[in-house]
């Protein structure tokens, strides 16, 4: 089994919350399962937890256990290479895929906007699962 190693921007993990049978769920379904790893750092989980903490449908202790303390990038994130992100806020996520080699997978349109211009791979949820299943996600790690 491939072991892909990613970093999930808090809109999937909303997006997940809120539409069971979309791509987002599915990624976070096969997480759960230990298919793949989900690379995270304090302020990534920090940012997550606020966000689902404020939106009531969501509960923030169903998404906990995918922070796995074997997974978590304890270094310093290099914010300042990553200026051209629009919103600081996002920042963070592309600053620990490229320090940890990840896959970053966002529906963010700020990412997704500069996704040519970074050093990094950043995929919707659906792009990251069509590229598996043509065989084409070939950022193994």
């Amino acid at each position: 089994m491939d072991e892909y190693r990613l970093v999930l921007d808090t809109n999937v993990l909303v997006a997940a919350g809120f539409e069971p049978n979309s791509g987002s769920a599915r990624l976070l379904e096969a997480l759960r399962h230990g298919r793949w790893r989900m690379i995270w750092h304090r302020t990534t989980r920090r940012e997550t937890e606020r966000v689902l903490r404020r939106i009531p449908p969501l509960d923030w202790q169903r998404f906990a256990p995918l922070f796995r303390p074997e997974w978590e990038h304890r270094a310093e994130l290099d914010l300042a290479s990553f200026s051209a992100i629009e919103d600081p806020e996002d920042r963070k996520f592309a600053a620990l895929a490229a320090a940890t080699q990840s896959v970053l997978i966002s529906n963010d349109d700020h990412l997704l906007a500069r996704r040519d211009e970074l050093p990094v791979r950043v995929l919707k949820p659906g792009e990251f699962l069509a590229e598996l299943m043509r065989g084409g996600a070939d950022d193994r790690h």
